[in-house]
């Protein structure tokens, strides 16, 4: 009888985990009300309307029937999708390059798609304005010798940023798929007389759609949703998000109706997207046996010249903004003009003028990733071990904010939280707590990664000896999954810290953040300190990139 109940103590335990019926509990309480409840606002408010407070789908109709929001709808579809195509025609050769044949220096390429894809987008938009703009360096040369200088201004500028930002998610994760498919369908239709292009366009192509649509949809989805980038180079060229942002500052006072509204036709969109791009994945298999895996090959001289000039070309072109912005920090300015002289004035400047902006971006994106990786360690562990219906819900929950663009989710931040008790707009907190809900998923994908791989025995071998679940997780899983907690910390500071779309509305002038702050300097053509600030943003992040290659194992491929 003593052996028995011996027996059957810790098989109690594992069945009744009151710890982590308490965690899961306030995981969906903290999903409810910081992501789920500042949404729900957003869409009921998108159904009064603002002067007369009746209930219904006058705003949508108006969205959807007046010039000025159809010709924004228009436009962001057009850029979303041009700027997902001109990724894919730029990652899906340069993964083929890579995974095909040998490359010298293929590491240094990857590393610095990393740097790519890390770096905020508007920086880009405002180096290539440094290059092409009216009075760039580049179409300075160019008017001197006579030639004709293409404009970076409008719908082109636009869709060539997010073609060179977002190319990496095309690249890496094509790379991938091309690395483990079975050569031997590739191999075959060789032998059945089909050329190089029909062999990668009709068996290549469709074994890894799965990898390059899902690319895709994220291209398409960060492109939609990018407020900086259309802002600064669109020169009146309307996207919905600026739009939002636009109509949300004009209606401050009263009820932010028209900028819910728009907000929300972004989020169907980016739902429509998803949609359709998992029935498409539906409809056939995908799946092939990982034996009999590609190997790279040797190039021919010319072939060789020709495959390492298009490699090094793209990851230079693309680099080139951030080039550029090093480069120009270090330049002397008189006014928003740049003298041509070196020197450190410019840093000089942004620590006398601007050091609340950098120590709120640090404080600000440290205490949000804190917040994460407690949590992702606690949400992952419920996702991962506690199979029911709850745990596959939230893992569900957790994908909306990769759909749910900053501007929408800062709108309902503010509509939520600007009531007592609750009143925390114009606060420090509100833009941490925002940054943390919208950043969170990286930290739980990074750590349910490693979890996966960790066999549920050794912490059931822990509670058997007599540990509790929560002494278990803190003494057992913690060091286990130690390393994607720290790589999903950094892969939430390097977004955090570059954060601009929600902070731009919920900032305050204690509450500002490098990112508004150089936002604003590119507006008012204070380009040497916007430099500066936008050095001290790469470094961040390139430490961090460096930090992350060093922990993980899967080096780039932790970054998609």
């Amino acid at each position: 009888m003593t052996v028995a109940t011996a027996i059957s103590a810790p098989a109690s335990r594992l069945r009744m985990p009151g710890f982590w019926t308490v965690i899961t509990a306030l995981a969906v309480i903290l999903l409810v009300v910081f992501l789920l409840l500042p949404i729900a606002n957003v869409l009921a408010i998108s159904f009064f309307d603002a002067s007369t407070g009746d209930f219904g789908i006058s705003n949508y109709v108006q969205v959807l029937t007046r010039r000025f929001y159809t010709l924004a709808l228009w436009n962001t579809i057009v850029i979303g999708l041009l700027g997902m195509l001109g990724a894919c025609l730029i990652g899906i050769p340069l993964a083929f390059c890579t995974s095909r044949y040998r490359i010298r220096g293929r590491a240094a390429i990857a590393t610095f798609a990393v740097l790519v894809l890390c770096a905020p987008p508007f920086i880009g938009a405002y180096a290539w304005i440094m290059l092409f703009g009216s009075n760039g360096a580049v179409t300075n040369i160019l008017q001197a010798i006579g030639l004709p200088a293409p404009t970076i201004y409008g719908i082109p500028g636009i869709v060539m940023v997010f073609s060179l930002k977002f190319f990496p998610y095309i690249y890496l994760m094509t790379e991938n798929a091309l690395n483990t498919i079975n050569k031997s369908y590739e191999d075959a239709a060789e032998n059945l007389g089909c050329t190089a292009f029909q062999r990668f366009y009709k068996v290549t192509l469709p074994l890894i759609f799965p990898a390059v649509s899902t690319g895709a949809i994220i291209c398409f989805v960060l492109s939609i949703a990018d407020f900086g980038t259309p802002a600064i180079l669109g020169r009146g060229v309307r996207t919905l998000a600026t739009i939002a942002y636009a109509q949300y500052t004009s209606e401050m006072g009263g009820t932010p109706t028209m900028a819910v509204t728009v907000s929300m036709l972004m989020i169907a969109i980016s739902m429509i997207a998803l949609l359709l791009q998992r029935r498409i994945l539906s409809k056939r298999r995908y799946a092939s046996a990982l034996t009999n895996l590609p190997v790279k090959r040797k190039m021919s001289p010319l072939k060789s010249l020709l495959v390492h000039g298009f490699c090094y070309l793209v990851v230079f072109v693309a680099m080139l903004p951030a080039f550029t912005v090093v480069y120009t920090s270090f330049l002397e300015t008189s006014g928003p003009v740049f003298t041509g002289n070196f020197g450190l004035g410019s840093y000089e400047r942004i620590l006398r003028d601007s050091p609340q902006a950098i120590y709120n971006s640090f404080m600000f994106s440290l205490a949000a990733v804190a917040l994460i990786a407690v949590v992702s360690g606690l949400l992952s562990f419920i996702v991962v071990r506690k199979d029911n219906v709850v745990s596959g819900s939230l893992d569900l929950v957790l994908m909306v904010p990769y759909l749910i663009p900053g501007v929408v989710m800062a709108i309902g931040y503010v509509a939520t939280f600007r009531h007592p008790p609750f009143d925390i707009t114009g606060t420090a907190l509100i833009i941490i707590l925002l940054v943390f809900i919208r950043r969170l998923p990286y930290g739980v994908r990074s750590t349910t990664s490693i979890l996966r791989q960790i066999k549920p025995s050794i912490e059931e071998a822990a509670i058997n000896l007599g540990a509790s679940p929560a002494k278990t997780f803190a003494s057992v899983t913690v060091p286990l999954m130690m390393p994607g907690l720290i790589i999903g910390s950094l892969m939430s500071f390097i977004t955090a810290i570059n954060e601009l779309s929600s902070t731009l509305i919920l900032y305050t002038s204690r509450t500002v953040t490098m990112p508004v702050l150089i936002y604003v300097q590119v507006i008012d053509g204070e380009f040497g300190t916007a430099a500066a600030l936008s050095t001290v943003l790469l470094a961040s992040t390139g430490l961090c990139v460096f930090i992350v290659f060093r922990f993980s194992d899967r080096k780039e491929s932790a970054f998609v």
